[in-house]
């Protein structure tokens, strides 16, 4: 996948500080974890040798993805936006007014998705519709449920 990915400031920084963490402590001491599981002697049945090598295995490969979404990302500058409209990055109050609740959603890229944190991708059904609609716009959104509306009370940045 080559495509650019669209990411807030904060999810791109909090990716920034995981590798440099990850490179900086977890890999050595991994290295060191094998260097020392190395010294008991006999590597076919050490099992820290083991662990430790599936420990390491598992770091390169974080690396390598996080390298990757890094170089994929496309960081979407938020300050210049007036809050009038949602877009991508904005977070959006809405009034269910089938169940009379509100609620809220911070409109992110694929890879910060969170649900439990009030955090839904633009591509999901909920953001593609939302995007685009201004205050006090009603929205109607088929879910796996069926039919939702709600209304738009609030949008920040």
């Amino acid at each position: 996948m080559s495509h650019s990915v669209p990411m807030t400031k904060e999810s791109y920084e909090a990716l920034q500080e995981e590798l440099k963490r990850t490179i900086r402590v977890e890999r050595p001491k991994v290295i060191q974890d094998i260097a020392e599981a190395r010294a008991h002697g006999d590597l076919s049945e050490n099992a820290e040798y083991d662990a430790a090598k599936n420990r390491q295995g598992f770091i390169e490969g974080r690396i390598q993805e996080l390298q990757d979404k890094l170089a994929r990302a496309y960081v979407v500058d938020l300050s210049n936006l007036k809050p009038d409209k949602v877009v991508f990055g904005a977070t959006v109050t809405l009034y269910d007014t089938s169940n009379e609740e509100e609620v809220s959603y911070k409109i992110v890229g694929e890879e910060e998705a969170d649900i439990k944190l009030g955090k839904i991708s633009c591509t999901s059904p909920v953001g593609k519709a939302l995007i685009g609609h201004k205050l006090d716009d009603s929205v109607k959104i088929k879910v796996p449920a069926g039919t939702k509306e709600y209304e738009i009370i609030e949008i920040k940045y």
